[in-house]
């Protein structure tokens, strides 16, 4: 198996078809994993901005590779030119003279261009709060399985990060039940007397205490993301944390919105009826489909149309369309809107009071994490690492190779590509969508409360008919994703413009983008922005195959990331792609316990004399190695 590019649907293939025994070469142009999955550290994704704000051709280094083309095969080139990324744009809202200089002492540090590493890792121990991955590892995996329930988070100072282990929704079965409080932490010294000025200076040399995603997603604590790290015992390789609330923007303020019943009776912002109207409707929605009377003649309407009609409160309305069921108000119908909700209530109470988790050190961990899983059972990977073109066979009209950018041959099977190396040729019958993305760096949240360390997500309804809603999701330092004494605000929707014009205006709605700070109340409530960045993503999701100009049969296209707040899409399409090639191999299996290993005496003979090539115990060693807790070897072994 030959795989071009280490984004999410490719490194969860990658990793299926190494744990099913098949040899997969992983290459990358790229020199981080993930793509447009990827995390980067502050000064990484400056040389990302900068990267793309050029454009650059990437030169051939090797001018005769078509001397190895024979006569009765031919080639499809592939792209030199990454043009998933548009319209990149990035602001400091401070001092320009001082940015520029910490912008020369960062360039002089020469600082690495790669998301989060060891070496950013290593930094971010000594601030963090939650319990260390080689220590969570170590306990779980030396429990025996049948006790290993994992139903509690592991408690922490900053707040609950939950393990994810698949006995943990037996004791969650009511989704509506009561949920496990999160144990926020006391106001500090800082916050009661204002958050502290932040400059451009701190920033950048607090880089690498960030690790920014290109793309914005949480794990529904029920989705297909989640099972399969909990299947393939891959979530051993990551860490998750709550998303501890769920926001609402209405008539211009940003409330909290209940979703448990405990939530629901504890708020203050609901009357007693609204509270009794809301549990009513929730509670139907979790078995909508035994009550078609209650729907089926609104099958045609939206689901805003279908809310009307059950006697909510415009509030309760605004809070079920937008902040649980986080559907659009003019293009879903009343069936998908009794989805989503249904999905969002059957989420809640797994892992936390919220449906959502989020991955420490940003969601480019995911990918890297199916990278390992690869590696230990023999993949090989290859970044900046370019491949020139597919060689295809005029006969069988199979693809036969890949000639990389040092003239070198690669003979392959099958053959996996992301959509982005795809060029133009063959894809004139492809419409693309396209993500407007924004990233923030701020000084305090959109919503202060008590507790400083929340993981917030919000979503801002569209002003005009037409136009989508903007999904916000905000972090805290307990992530690992930002410096403390900031927020990392991630903005996301589908484009009709650029990412500047899609975003800017929720952005001043909720933000303060002036240096200094006003002497108006309502600017001084707002959140000061450090720094932005605007860009906008291609969304090639949904695209058939057959949509590509002459592709093989056994050349199979993944696409980038798309607009949605799930990672549903990419799972979906990795085990439809993997199905494909090998229909009667499981998806992803778990891999075998050490002990059921049953090694012959040749092979101790060569593992005691340091000599060992067989298949089947090799992978295990490396999984006994990371099993033990040195989670830091694998990360450095797949680096090397």
């Amino acid at each position: 198996i030959a795989c071009v590019l280490s984004g999410l649907p490719e490194s969860i293939i990658a990793a299926a078809c190494a744990r099913s025994g098949q040899r997969v070469l992983h290459v990358d142009s790229k020199n981080y994993y993930g793509g447009n999955w990827a995390s980067f550290s502050f000064s990484g994704l400056l040389s990302w901005i900068k990267e793309n704000q050029q454009n650059t051709d990437i030169s051939d280094e090797c001018e005769d590779w078509r001397k190895l083309i024979l006569e009765n095969e031919e080639v499809i080139s592939l792209s030199k030119k990454d043009k998933t990324i548009q319209h990149v744009e990035d602001f400091c809202f401070g001092d320009q003279d001082s940015a520029e200089n910490v912008e020369e002492a960062g360039a002089l540090l020469k600082l690495p261009a790669f998301g989060a590493s060891d070496a950013d890792r290593v930094a971010q121990e000594s601030e963090k709060e939650c319990t260390p991955v080689e220590n969570t590892l170590a306990e779980v995996e030396s429990q025996e399985p049948e006790k290993a329930t994992g139903t509690e988070p592991a408690s922490t100072v900053e707040g609950n990060d939950p393990e994810i282990t698949s006995e943990s929704e037996s004791s969650h079965d009511a989704a509506l039940g009561e949920s496990t409080p999160e144990t926020g932490s006391a106001p500090s010294e800082s916050s009661a007397q204002g958050p502290k000025k932040i400059t451009y200076a701190q920033i950048v040399r607090e880089g690498r205490r960030f690790n920014i995603d290109l793309v914005s997603k949480l794990l529904y604590s029920r989705g297909l993301l989640i099972d399969l790290l909990i299947k393939s015992n891959v979530s051993r390789y990551a860490e998750f944390k709550n998303a501890t609330r769920i926001l609402a923007f209405q008539e211009g303020k940003v409330e909290q919105v209940p979703c448990s019943r405990a939530d629901v009776f504890n708020s203050r912002q609901l009357t007693m009826v609204e509270k009794r109207m809301l549990m009513k409707f929730l509670t139907f929605c979790l078995d909508y489909e035994q009550h078609p009377e209650e729907y089926q003649d609104y099958e045609n309407s939206t689901f805003a149309q279908f809310l009307r009609t059950r006697k909510l409160t415009p509030s309760l309305q605004h809070f079920i369309l937008h902040s649980i069921a986080m559907v659009s108000e003019t293009d879903c119908s009343t069936l998908e809107g009794l989805q989503a909700t249904k999905k969002f209530l059957q989420c809640l109470g797994r892992y936390g009071n919220t449906p959502f988790l989020f991955p420490l050190y940003g969601q480019g961990e995911i990918p890297q994490c199916f990278c390992r899983l690869c590696a230990v059972f023999g993949g090989i990977y290859c970044l900046r690492h370019s491949v020139q073109c597919l060689v295809v066979d005029k006969e069988s009209g199979r693809c036969k190779a890949i000639v990389d950018h040092f003239g070198q041959r690669i003979s392959a099977n099958y053959f996996i590509v992301e959509d982005s190396y795809l060029s133009e040729s063959t894809c004139t019958n492809v419409c693309y969508r396209q993500i407007s993305r924004a990233v923030l760096i701020t000084d305090q949240s959109v919503l202060n409360t008590d507790a400083e360390q929340q993981v917030s997500i919000l979503t801002v309804p569209p002003e005009d008919v037409g136009k989508p809603a903007v999904c916000i999701i905000e972090l805290c330092s307990s992530t690992m994703t930002c410096m403390k004494e900031t927020y990392l605000v991630h903005l996301t929707c589908p484009s009709t413009k650029t990412a500047r014009e899609d975003l800017e205006p929720v952005v001043q709605k909720l933000f303060n983008l002036n240096e200094e700070k006003e002497t108006e109340n309502e600017e001084l409530e707002k959140p000061r922005v450090l720094w932005a960045v605007y860009f906008n993503m291609r969304d090639s999701s949904g695209v058939e195959k057959k949509s590509y100009d002459g592709l093989p049969s056994n050349v199979y296209v993944c696409s980038g990331p798309d607009s949605a707040l799930g990672n549903d899409c990419a799972v979906k399409q990795a085990e439809t792609i993997f199905h494909e090639m090998f229909p009667a191999e499981e998806f992803c299996p778990p891999p075998p316990n050490p002990e059921d290993i049953i090694y012959d005496e040749d092979e101790i003979a060569q593992e005691e004399s340091g000599f060992s090539n067989s298949p089947e115990t090799k992978p295990e060693s490396s999984t006994e190695e990371s099993s033990s807790g040195d989670s830091t070897a694998v990360k450095k072994e797949d680096n090397e």
